[in-house]
Order: structure tokens, then C-alpha cells, then sequence
């Protein structure tokens, strides 16, 4: 409940730093001119809405959590807390045309560090199944780490990318959404198994 809280507020937050036009003479053209803000909103708040449905992914699993655990989640979450401030960054240069290069690298550094949190998490969990439930076997465990492995280095491409052109490093990163949207399919196919297992036994 805590994380979800965290993660609503966050989300919440994004539209709070999309300000109103002051010129409402010239209200079309104002209107207009905030494309840079609804771009960084829309890309930021489907990319956190993903990471919410990865982290249910992974706790659905985790039977419980030690204080290990629970610490790599504050700092996960606390990563999380810090995008609506990364995205307005981006906004603001995008806007501008000034900077664009360092606002794209802060942003791709802030999704980095949660990419990599969300691995340590899992594959601290999973290590010689110390935290996960019956819920989930072996073969869906590493189904769940194959999709998380690879988005630090997408991340951290679309960032060095950004370095030498702007909207391309924004492209890479937005075009992690629609992938780590589908459903993990080794994890359903778990997830159906444990449940055979459940209904069959007496």
C-alpha cells in the first residue's frame, strides 16, 4: 500500500508542473507551446505506470520481505518520486532549445538507477528462492529476470545517445514502453502451473 501510494502521488505530481498559460489572449498559441510538457508527461507517466505494474509483478512473488528488501524498495521508491522533477527538467530545455543534451542524460540517469534497483530486488528475492512463494517455480523466476535484465542497457543507450542527438535518446527511452508493457509470458505460465498444482492436491 505504501509503494502504491508513493508511486499515485508521483504520478499525480507530473500534471502539477504543467503550468496554465499567463497570455490568455493568446490562448490557442500558449496552449500550443506546452507540446514539450505534454510529451515529457506522457512518455513519464506511462513509463511509472510501468513500473508499477513491475513492481506488482515482482511482489506478487515475494512472500515476504526482510529488511533488505524493504530498503532497495525505499530507495526504488525514492527514485521513482524523483522523476516528476527529471521529466519538468526536460520540459523546461525542450521548451527552450537550451541544454537539451544534459536534460536528456539526467533524465536517462534517473530511469537508469531505477532499472537497476528493480533488478537488485528481484534477483536478491529469487537467489536460492530466500523471499519468493509458491506462487511462482524456477522457470518463471527467470522469465521474470530476462525481461528486467535488458532495461538498464536500453536505458543507458537511449542516454549516450541523447548525448549526440536529443530526440533520438527520447525516442530509445519512449520506445521501452510499449515492450515492457506485454505480459511475461513464463511468469503466466507459472503462475498457471502453481495453481494446477494447488487444485490438485487434496
Amino acid at each position: 500500500m505504501f509503494s502504491d501510494g508513493v508511486i499515485a502521488i508521483t504520478v499525480t505530481l507530473l500534471v502539477v508542473e504543467i503550468r496554465p498559460p499567463e497570455d490568455t489572449q493568446h490562448l490557442l498559441e500558449g496552449l500550443g507551446k506546452l507540446w514539450p510538457s505534454y510529451l515529457t508527461y506522457a512518455i513519464t507517466f506511462l513509463l511509472i505506470g510501468q513500473m508499477w505494474v513491475n513492481h506488482h509483478v515482482m511482489f506478487d512473488h515475494i512472500r515476504s520481505a526482510d529488511r533488505l528488501v524493504l530498503l532497495f524498495n525505499t530507495l526504488l521508491l525514492m527514485q521513482i518520486a524523483f522523476l516528476p522533477f527529471a521529466s519538468a527538467v526536460l520540459a523546461s530545455t525542450l521548451r527552450s532549445g537550451h541544454g537539451q543534451r544534459t536534460a536528456v542524460v539526467f533524465y536517462g540517469i534517473s530511469y537508469e538507477v531505477a532499472a537497476i534497483l528493480f533488478n537488485v530486488i528481484w534477483e536478491y528475492a529469487r537467489h536460492g528462492r530466500r523471499l519468493l512463494a509458491p506462487t511462482i517455480d524456477s522457470a518463471g523466476a527467470r522469465a521474470i529476470s530476462r525481461r528486467f535484465r535488458p532495461a538498464p542497457i536500453w536505458i543507458a543507450a537511449g542516454t549516450v545517445l541523447g548525448l549526440l542527438q536529443p530526440f533520438l535518446g527520447v525516442a530509445v527511452v519512449a520506445a521501452f514502453i510499449p515492450f515492457y508493457w506485454l505480459p511475461i509470458k513464463g511468469e503466466i505460465a507459472s503462475v498457471k502451473r502453481a495453481r494446477s498444482r494447488g487444485n490438485s492436491q487434496p
